[in-house]
């Protein structure tokens, strides 16, 4: 179980919202934060991927937050911003540490930060 000490890492989470149309009829993407949060990072795993005649890396990570009314609405449409990376989420669950006490974002970001 994480203790409060564990959660040294301060995350902000955002969530997509549309501003408005272009002239293609396409949704205008903004982002507004829903709040910024301490958390636990853990890195999982990194690796590469070709396309197209290049190749991308990525970093793999899991993000342990205290739950409460805000981090129990996350969904992979929202965006975890640290350290200046924006991580886009491929799941969340409530851990098994304590019923509703913790949940855990898995977020991945390309390795060189972007």
């Amino acid at each position: 179980m994480p203790s409060i000490g564990s959660l040294d890492r301060r995350i902000t989470i955002e969530r997509f919202i549309e501003a408005g149309r272009n002239a293609f009829n396409e949704p205008v993407a903004s982002w507004t934060s829903v709040g910024s949060f301490w958390g636990r990072r853990r890195d999982l795993s990194d690796g590469e991927r070709q396309a197209s005649g290049t190749i991308d890396s990525f970093l793999v990570s899991r993000f342990v937050v205290r739950s409460n009314g805000v981090t129990r609405t996350v969904t992979p449409v929202f965006r975890v911003v640290y350290d200046g990376s924006i991580w886009n989420i491929q799941g969340v669950k409530e851990t098994s540490e304590g019923r509703s006490r913790f949940i855990e974002i898995t977020a991945v970001r390309d390795a060189d930060g972007n």
